[in-house]
C-alpha cells in the first residue's frame, strides 16, 4: 500500500518545543502556545482507520504518516486519548525475555524508547533506572542464568547477580535469612527502565497530527461492513467511514471489537491492579520485580511508591478490581520492603489485560482480509509501545508483517507454533 501522490496531504505547522520556545513564550505569558492537536470532524472516507487511541494506535498512526507516507489515517477513540490501558499501567520498559522472537522484538522497541523525546520532540520521561528480576529458589536462579545467557547472546544486556550484589543494588529490600521471601539473587537489565504514560500519548497524538491524521475523540466503532471477505466500511457512533484498510488496537477490548467482524480471537480479558503511596524522598531508585510472588514495585518522580500484582482472578471488561488482590500486593511489599509499612496508600486502579494462550502479542492479519489486529498484549502493553506501532505501521502499509512481528501472527494458534515464554501452556491466566 505505497504512499498516493494524487491524496491531499493535509499537514499543520507544530511549534518546535524547545528552551528558547519556553524562554520566549514565558515573556508573552505563554499566549502563543497552539494546541497540541486539533479536534477535526469524521470524514466520510479514509485509506486507514485505526480503533484505538491509546498508545499502540497513535504510534501506528504516527509510523504510517511518517515512515510510509499514509497520511490519509483516522484515529478513533471511544474515550479521551490514553484513557484506556495507556493511562492504567505501571510504566516499565524492558527487552529481558528469553524466546528469540520476543527478544527481538521487545529489544527494538526499547532502542526506540531511547531516541524517541528526541524524534518527537516531547519529552516522554524515559529514565533507564533499571529493571532488576528477583529470585527466590535455586531453581529460579538456574532459570533466570539461562535467560541471561540468551539475551547475551542476542546483543541485550544482562546481569546475573547474587544476593550480596542484590542488596547492594537495593538497600531497602530484605535480604537477611530472616525474611519472609528469601532472596536468592536476581537478573538485571540495566537498560531497562520507566516511562510516563500520559506523556507517551500526548507525544504521540501531537506528532501524529503534526503529520496530517486526523484523531477523533467520542467516537466509538460499533461495527464492521465486509463484502466478499474484506473489510470496506466501519460503523461509528458518529456515522459509517468507507476504508480501504483497518487497524485495531483496543487492548482489553480486543475480543469484543474483532467480534463485530465475525472473529473469535484465542484471548481472555483480565483485570490488573495497581496503586500508590503518598509521596516520599528518593529511597528505590530501580524497578524491582519478583515473578514469585507477583508484586513489583518503583518509584515515580513525584515520590510516590508504585506497587502491582498479579491478575485478580476473573474475566472482566471493568477497569476496577478487588480487595483481595490489593491485600496481596500490601502484604508481599510489606514484607519484601518494610519500611513500606509506614506509608499509606492513595490511590489504585485498574486495566482490562487481553491475555492469550502463551503470553505473547498477536501483531498481524486477520482472517478478513485488509482487517489487521494489535492486541493479545497481556502484561507487555506499554513496553512495546513504540515497536508495537511501528511494526504494525508496516504490517498495514505492505499488507504483510515485518520480520520482527512474522512469529506474532494468529495462525500460530491454529498451527502449534505458539511463543511460550513463561512455559506455563495455554492457560492466559497464567502469563
Amino acid at each position: 500500500m505505497p504512499a498516493d501522490s494524487k491524496v491531499q496531504v493535509r499537514t499543520r505547522s507544530m511549534k518546535r518545543y524547545s528552551f528558547l520556545a519556553l524562554a520566549r513564550e514565558a515573556l508573552r505569558r505563554h499566549r502563543g502556545w497552539p494546541g497540541a492537536w486539533r479536534f477535526p470532524d469524521l470524514k466520510p472516507r479514509y485509506r486507514v482507520v485505526i480503533v484505538g487511541g491509546g498508545g499502540h494506535g497513535l504510534a501506528t498512526a504516527y509510523y504510517l504518516a511518517k515512515l510510509h507516507g499514509i497520511r490519509d489515517v483516522a484515529v478513533l477513540e471511544k474515550g479521551w486519548l490514553g484513557g484506556g490501558n495507556t493511562g492504567r499501567n505501571t510504566t516499565i520498559v524492558r527487552s529481558n525475555y528469553l524466546l528469540d522472537d520476543n527478544a527481538r522484538f521487545y529489544e527494538h522497541s526499547l532502542r526506540l524508547w531511547e531516541g524517541l523525546s528526541r524524534d518527537l520532540n516531547y519529552n516522554v520521561m524515559f529514565s533507564q533506572r533499571g529493571v532488576l528480576n528477583l529470585a527466590h529458589s535455586d531453581s529460579q536462579m538456574d532459570a533466570f542464568a539461562r535467560r541471561g545467557n540468551r539475551m547475551r547472546l542476542n546483543g541485550i544486556d544482562a546481569e546475573l547477580l547474587d544476593r550480596r550484589a542484590v542488596a547492594r543494588y537495593v538497600p531497602l529490600l530484605d535480604t537477611s535469612g530472616n525474611a519472609r521471601y528469601p532472596v536468592l539473587g536476581g537478573l538485571l537489565q540495566g537498560w531497562g527502565g520507566v516511562a510516563r504514560h500520559d506523556a507517551v500519548a500526548w507525544g504521540f497524538a501531537r506528532a501524529a497530527d503534526a503529520l496530517g491524521v486526523d484523531i477523533v475523540q467520542g467516537c466509538e466503532v460499533v461495527g464492521f461492513r465486509i463484502d466478499g471477505g474484506c473489510v470496506t466500511g466501519v460503523e461509528t457512533t458518529r456515522g459509517t467511514i468507507e476504508v480501504e484498510r483497518v487497524g485495531l488496537a483496543v487492548a482489553g477490548n480486543t475480543g469484543r471489537v474483532a467480534g463485530f467482524a465475525g472473529l473469535t480471537l484465542p484471548i481472555e480479558s483480565h483485570v490488573l491492579q495497581a496503586f500508590v503511596t503518598e509521596p516520599v524522598k528518593p529511597l528505590l531508585h530501580h524497578v524491582v520485580t519478583s515473578g514469585a510472588i507477583h508484586c513489583y514495585v518503583s518509584q515515580t518522580d513525584k515520590g510516590e511508591v508504585l506497587l502491582g500484582g498479579d491478575l485478580d482472578g476473573y474475566n472482566s471488561y471493568a477497569q476496577r478490581g478487588n480487595l483481595p488482590a490489593v491485600e496481596h500486593v500490601a502484604q508481599a511489599a510489606v514484607a519484601m520492603y518494610p519500611p513500606l509499612s509506614r506509608l499509606r496508600v492513595m490511590r489504585s486502579w485498574g486495566g482490562v489485560m487481553d491475555m492469550t494462550m502463551d503470553g505473547s502479542p498477536i501483531i498481524g492479519k486477520t482472517p478478513v482480509e485488509n482487517l489487521f489486529i494489535d492486541g493479545g498484549w497481556c502484561y507487555g502493553g506499554f513496553k512495546a509501545t513504540p515497536g508495537s506501532g511501528w511494526v504494525f505501521a508496516h504490517t498495514i502499509a505492505h499488507g504483510e508483517p515485518h520480520e520482527l512481528n512474522a512469529g506474532f501472527g494468529l495462525e500460530r494458534f491454529a498451527t502449534g507454533r505458539t511463543l511460550d515464554e513463561n512455559g506455563a501452556g495455554p492457560t492466559p491466566n497464567a502469563h
